[in-house]
């Protein structure tokens, strides 16, 4: 399970590159395990790294600036997390300490498994991307409001799905999102077996 999420203020991360893709994001040779941990130190390897196969920071690359060594929030452009469904990228986000992404646009697939690792993946025009991006200050992200409030007092809200919303609130993914409807989920099931018996008859043969 993730963390719930309710509300979020940090320096975002200016990221404000359109399509990025989850090999950038997690190059292949960066997974070496099929589990969720482990993954941070690979987090943007290729651009984050002077050499493919050592760990010496590149100083140009944002992520190595210590101004936002403890940044929560990306900045994005379009078509972030495009590419393969690989959720390894967005375990790496999460286990780094990325609770969310703020970008014109997502690749689907990679929205979804941000919602079912704690990662709110939201949606802004360019304008709102830049004005954050030039206050240089941090913003605050409220879940519940489905807002965005800049430090000059500039606020937007977001668009995101009820179930979504629902997940990131308490910390779900979908399969636990389901388990909270297990007694509904049990009176129909006895509903239904009362109506049609032949149903639930085990097999004789």
């Amino acid at each position: 399970m993730a963390q719930p999420f309710h509300e979020l203020q940090s320096l975002p991360l200016p990221l404000l590159r359109d399509n990025v893709d989850t090999d950038q994001i997690i190059p292949s040779r960066e997974m070496k395990s099929t589990g969720k941990t482990g993954l941070a130190d690979g987090l943007f390897a290729g651009w984050r790294y002077l050499g493919a196969s050592g760990r010496d920071p590149d100083p140009a690359f944002v992520l190595n600036d210590p101004r936002y060594r403890d940044s929560h929030v990306i900045l994005a452009g379009r078509n972030f997390g495009c590419g393969s469904s690989r959720e390894h990228a967005v375990w790496a986000l999460a286990e780094y300490g990325f609770g969310a992404i703020i970008a014109e646009s997502f690749a689907p697939i990679f929205a979804g498994n941000c919602v079912r690792n704690g990662i709110v993946p939201i949606v802004l025009d360019k304008a709102a991307i830049a004005h954050i991006a030039a206050g240089e200050a941090p913003v605050t992200i409220r879940l519940d409001e489905q807002d965005v409030t800049a430090a000059d007092g500039q606020r937007w809200t977001f668009a995101i799905d009820g179930e979504a919303k629902a997940m990131l609130r308490e910390g779900l993914d979908a399969i636990d999102l389901t388990l909270l409807q297990s007694s509904e989920i049990a009176d129909w099931q006895a509903r239904d077996r009362a109506a049609r018996p032949w149903i639930y008859l085990e097999n004789r043969a």
